[in-house]
């Protein structure tokens, strides 16, 4: 089985990705934007973005990476 890549040049790519805002993110659009993609070779996956360039790079985490990160970061 292939690695999946780590990021995506475009969060474009992820076509009819659900993204979703952190609530807390203000009315500025200065917070980073989650989904995941449901189908593919990336599916199960988390794609992060930053809301000010959603047509820019996404980063992707595995489930558990992510709340790695989300713990370490609280």
């Amino acid at each position: 089985m292939p690695t999946p890549p780590r990021t995506i040049p475009s969060s474009l790519a992820l076509h009819g990705a659900r993204w979703l805002r952190s609530s807390y993110s203000t009315g500025a659009n200065n917070c980073v934007e989650t989904a995941r993609p449901a189908a593919g070779p990336l599916a199960g996956l988390l794609a992060v973005r930053d809301s000010k360039a959603p047509a820019g790079p996404a980063l992707l985490f595995s489930p558990e990476s992510w709340t790695e990160f989300v713990t370490a970061v609280r």
